[in-house]
């Protein structure tokens, strides 16, 4: 269980550090992740369309988009429960996770903190990235289907990314995007340690956190 602290709701941010250059790298504006990570994403879909496996069908290169952007709702829904929510059990551990999440949770709605900074996205893109070149192309031999699920995967992130921030900071019209909003509020403001998904409640309902 995560711990309950007692929201902040000062303007201005928490500081996280005595160095003016760690503190720097805490905060992050929303068009910092469009601008680093989008071009990414255009660059894997050409990559796969330019490269693309003439011995199959190129339904592959959609289907490999999509099954990346499911593959990071899963993802997105474990990190945060396990990874951000992580049970300290130790001062350093608590130090750790509320450098990593809790400080968000302690003031949910400060401006700079609600998107995933480099310093942690870029090593995390690093490690999927790796992780389906290992399943997908060394195990499976279907090395063609990596860069259009990566594509995917780093889209569905940059949702993820921009939900959150909508979900604290923008109107958000329609039933679904209501919905998420009204989703994410309870997971900070009534149960923490249940809602974990952002973008998308599935995996709360598959794992039996979205509360009835």
């Amino acid at each position: 269980m995560m711990a309950h602290y007692e929201i902040n709701h000062s303007p201005e941010p928490i500081r996280l550090f005595k160095s003016d250059v760690l503190e720097f790298f805490t905060h992050i504006h929303p068009a910092v992740i469009v601008i680093l990570w989008a071009p990414i994403v255009v660059y894997f879909l050409v990559s796969a369309v330019t490269g693309r496996a003439t011995s199959v069908s190129p339904v592959y290169i959609p289907a490999g988009l999509m099954a990346g952007l499911f593959l990071w709702t899963f993802a997105e829904y474990m990190l945060h429960r396990f990874v951000f929510h992580f049970r300290a059990r130790t001062p350093w551990q608590e130090r750790v996770t509320f450098l990593f999440h809790g400080i968000h949770h302690v003031q949910p709605h400060c401006k700079t903190r609600l998107v995933m900074p480099p310093a942690v996205s870029i090593p995390l893109a690093l490690v999927f990235y790796g992780a389906l070149h290992l399943i997908v192309s060394t195990a499976l031999g279907a090395s063609h289907w990596v860069a259009p699920m990566f594509a995917g995967l780093v889209a569905g992130y940059l949702i993820y990314d921009l939900t959150h921030y909508a979900t604290h900071h923008l109107p958000m019209n329609g039933r679904y995007l209501k919905l998420l909003k009204k989703h994410h509020m309870l997971h900070h403001f009534k149960t923490p340690d249940q809602r974990f998904g952002v973008s998308s409640p599935l995996w709360d309902l598959v794992f039996g956190t979205y509360p009835a």
